[in-house]
């Protein structure tokens, strides 16, 4: 029988809950140090052993100890349970069971094990650290950011404590915070690389990769072999405009030892790296690796079906396909589906599962599918997607991610069709809001999209502040619509305070959930104009005219000053992240061209 782990307050770390998957883009890697089950680690954790008094239990754990240094996790976790079997109170019972389960991919088991080990071992703060560790490595910052300050309370200056609560500080958006923590820990440490590469990460997550560059140098001066520096300096390049460099760099990295996890998030880099080098249909190739189970942003579809691969006859088949990523990939990777049904014949059929408020508007924009919305959910620190309205998967001869499908039906820019919409709004509501934006103030009708709704560093670099927007703003002859989803008060307030100006916002419509009748309003405005988030895509995607502000090394552009994806689309290209007056201006000038043709 095996022992049961007291109930704790952490527990709720092992909690299911509900949960969006991660857009599919390249990241800095600035994580926390340690590993569980380092050799460093377990001679630690062996020398505390030195003084147990247990006879009958010492010598399981010993044996737990040896097979965990051999890396045969599952042996140590057995040897583990042995050991409590004969006392459910031994702490470094627990706390090597939870490592075994941590190194095997059980992110739940290991969690309960860790705060077990915790409770029981109270003054063995490495606990706290490894604890920390899982916990920001399944998204729950919170609750490392605890028991980071926890380790640190009992290590004032541990430079691995130090970095660890840094990393945890930055993506709460906490840059100064990081920044004080981790200067005086570089002084004390200086040939410690990896701080370094985490000062690095800080500096680029506020889209200053010009500063995030020197750290990333000096932390491979420092470790020729630091895989992960030589990876971050690679994106630095890349998002300063540098893709030859960047993939010079991160091909280096990847010749060097490393996880299988962090192997196909460099992958992941790769393929966008080869894909702004304009070497598309190779990118396309090594993009499958968002889907490799070992990328620690995966989606595991929970599917019983045989996968499609290129080359595939598909026609006369039955098709599922399935939308992943986030909302605004869904829509992106749509302009596909077009293709995929002329590939599928008037024999074939085609199955298409996606985000469940796209579900109205694909299925009028493609009547020959059956479209069916997917559920996700995370479930011990792993995503799951899957298909509530598919009851029978005998009915289908193959499946694929939507996104899979580029390596078949673009593997060149001009593979890409020049259609402008592929997506079809409804048409009364279209009528209906041509109608509500005559009752708004006289004026060229412009939406607006100023940002995203997800709130991490990593996306806050693609989006300037509002205050930026103010040569748009102040355009003459327009009326500008509110496009954006989530609270936008605090803007709206903005605009009027600081530029007298108004931005009208649509009556009776929210554009977050909404999103069937905001393609309607898309479709209706004579403009829309903003940064790359979902609204930006269904607006591109029914046709309507769209200009969209982007930023340099975006690899969407495949490479190319336009945006193949969406013909009609006219792209601005800021000279550098964070310098937004150049790029500002240009849309203000050509927003009061625009009017002046009209």
């Amino acid at each position: 029988m095996s022992p049961k782990a007291p109930t704790t307050v952490v527990s709720a770390l092992a909690l299911d809950t509900g949960a969006a998957p991660a857009a599919a883009m390249p990241k800095m890697v600035g994580a926390p140090m340690g590993q569980a089950g380092s050799k460093e680690a377990l001679a630690r954790l062996t020398a505390a052993m030195s003084e147990l008094k247990a006879i009958s239990v010492k010598p399981l754990l010993d044996r737990a100890v040896q097979a965990l240094k051999a890396e045969r996790h599952q042996e140590g976790a057995e040897w583990a349970l042995k050991a409590l079997d004969k006392d459910e109170t031994n702490g470094f019972g627990w706390y090597l069971l939870a490592i075994a389960r941590e190194r095997v991919g059980d992110f739940t088991s290991a969690i309960t094990a860790y705060e077990t080990a915790l409770r029981l071992l109270p003054d063995h703060s490495e606990v706290a650290n490894d604890l920390g560790r899982l916990a920001y490595r399944i998204d729950m910052k919170p609750q490392a950011e605890k028991l980071f300050r926890h380790f640190l309370a009992r290590f004032p200056g541990h430079h691995e404590g130090s970095n660890n609560l840094a990393c945890v500080l930055r993506d709460r958006l906490a840059y100064d915070e990081a920044i004080e923590l981790l200067r005086p820990a570089i002084v004390a440490n200086p040939t410690v690389a990896m701080l370094w590469n985490t000062m690095g990460t800080v500096m680029a997550e506020q889209g200053d990769y010009e500063n995030g560059e020197i750290f990333f140098r000096e932390a491979v001066r420092l470790d020729a072999n630091f895989a992960k520096a030589r990876y971050n300096l690679a994106n630095a390049r890349l998002s300063q405009g540098d893709a030859e460099e960047a993939l010079v760099l991160c091909e280096q990295a990847l010749t060097h030892p490393m996880s299988e996890d962090e192997r196909q998030m460099m992958e992941l880099s790769r393929s966008t790296m080869l894909v702004v080098l304009g070497r598309i249909g190779e990118g396309w190739d090594v993009y499958e690796a968002r889907l490799h189970p070992s990328h620690p942003d995966v989606t595991h579809f929970m599917v019983d079906v045989a996968g499609w691969t290129p080359g595939a006859d598909l026609a006369g088949k039955s098709l599922l396909v399935i939308g992943e990523q986030g909302l605004g990939d869904e829509i992106l990777f749509g302009q596909l589906l077009p293709d995929v049904i002329e590939a599928l014949g008037p024999e074939g059929r085609l199955t298409l599962a996606v985000e469940p408020r796209l579900v109205s508007l694909f299925q009028r924009s493609f009547p020959e599918a059956t479209v069916g919305a997917h559920a996700t959910y995370l479930k011990g620190g792993r995503t799951y997607r899957t298909l509530p309205f598919v009851t029978d998967f005998s009915d289908y001869d193959l499946w694929t991610p939507l996104a899979s499908l580029l390596r078949e039906f673009r593997r060149t820019t001009s593979a890409f069709p020049d259609r402008v919409g592929f997506l079809t709004p409804d048409p009364a509501r279209v009528a209906h809001w041509r109608a509500e934006l005559e009752k708004a103030p006289a004026g060229v009708k412009v939406g607006l999209l100023w940002k995203s709704n997800i709130k991490t560093g990593a996306r806050y670099r693609f989006y300037s502040p509002f205050a930026d927007w103010a040569p748009v703003l102040k355009a003459k002859g327009v009326t500008l619509i509110n496009l954006q989803y989530g609270d936008c008060s605090e803007e709206i307030a903005q605009a009027e305070r600081d530029f007298g100006v108004s931005i009208w916002t649509p009556p009776g419509i929210d554009l977050k959930q909404d999103l069937d009748d905001v393609a309607a309003l898309c479709r209706a405005v004579d403009l829309v104009v903003g940064f790359s988030n979902a609204t930006m895509n269904l607006a591109a995607g029914v046709g309507a005219p769209t200009w969209l502000i982007s930023v340099p090394g975006a690899w969407t552009r495949l490479g190319t000053s336009r945006y193949p994806w969406y013909p009609q689309v006219r792209t601005f290209t800021t000279p550098a992240f964070g310098n937004w007056t150049p790029v500002m201006e240009a849309v203000g000038d050509a927003l009061e061209a625009f009017v002046a043709e009209r």
